[in-house]
């Protein structure tokens, strides 16, 4: 880590707030934006919020991004390309289609600057201990330079391979939770139907071999029936649909999709994704 390096972070929501944080614990000289200013007054003390992005961008060496889509990264790097950038290296943490960052790649390398795809997994709990997986596309000289920052967030990083392979390693992985969910969610309302209860279904999940780190975090909220977002119904079907968009076409595709898209209709879309077990119980089945 050189600590010379000028540090800036974009986009401080339920996940970039902490992950940034987590940078500024290590006395790093970072420099934050967030399109609502509120969210930066937790940096007021120790870093330095920036008005602007061009302010930020000027400012710093390595350019964090952990934005919420497509149309968000776009809005925020068409800024970035706007300005003089050779020499900066950008990271963008976000998970987007594999179109846009290909884009955003391409351009940002003809600007004489340096780009990192690097999505994680892990929601907000990992964001905040610092657990995350980050799984990173880019040259192997920049992957090297970045990494100490990436594990000031998280516990692992998977070099996945050059430019777009985070991406679409990021992409197989959610693809699979929202399958993993959806099981979770129909075997906790089948136990239910024959009279067993969430807290030993939940039990002989995490304790057999079908459990896993997934399942154990949403324990707590299948069991209480709660479900503030630690990642949304909203974002897990844009990631189905980013899935489906880059080729996924298999026998549960078409399934979860339509329980996340019903779930996100009936009004559970701010909620977190385990709120699919409420609309399933109410709507049944889908195909009926």
């Amino acid at each position: 880590m050189d600590k010379k390096d000028k540090i800036g972070f974009i986009g401080l929501g339920n996940m970039g707030k902490p992950m940034a944080k987590n940078l500024e614990k290590a006395g790093l000289d970072l420099y934050v934006y967030n399109r609502t200013p509120e969210k930066m007054q937790d940096f007021a003390e120790k870093s330095s919020p920036c008005n602007d992005i061009g302010t930020l961008v000027k400012n710093c060496d390595i350019i964090f991004t952990m934005l919420t889509n497509d149309d968000a990264v776009h809005a925020v790097y068409e800024t970035i390309l706007s300005m003089d950038i050779k020499g900066k290296l950008f990271v963008d943490m976000s998970t987007i289609s594999q179109d846009a960052s290909k884009t955003i790649s391409e351009i940002t390398k003809a600007k004489g600057a340096r780009f990192i795809d690097a999505p994680v997994a892990g929601s907000t709990q990992p964001a905040k201990e610092g657990t995350l997986i980050f799984m990173v596309g880019a040259e192997e000289e920049d992957k090297q330079r970045v990494m100490p920052y990436l594990e000031l967030m998280g516990k692992e990083v998977k070099y996945m391979g050059k430019n777009g392979k985070g991406v679409s390693a990021k992409l197989c992985i959610n693809y699979y939770l929202s399958i993993l969910y959806q099981g979770m969610a129909e075997t906790v309302l089948f136990a239910e139907k024959l009279g067993i209860t969430r807290e030993d279904m939940m039990s002989i999940i995490n304790e057999s071999a079908s459990g896993s780190g997934a399942s154990k975090v949403k324990t707590a909220s299948i069991i209480k029936n709660e479900f503030p977002a630690a990642f949304s119904v909203d974002l897990m079907l844009k990631d189905v649909k980013l899935a489906v968009d880059a080729g996924a076409d298999y026998p549960l595709t078409q399934d979860v999709l339509k329980t996340y898209q019903g779930a996100k209709d009936a009004g559970f879309a701010t909620m977190d994704v385990m709120s699919i077990i409420p609309f399933i119980k109410e709507h049944g089945n889908l195909e009926s």
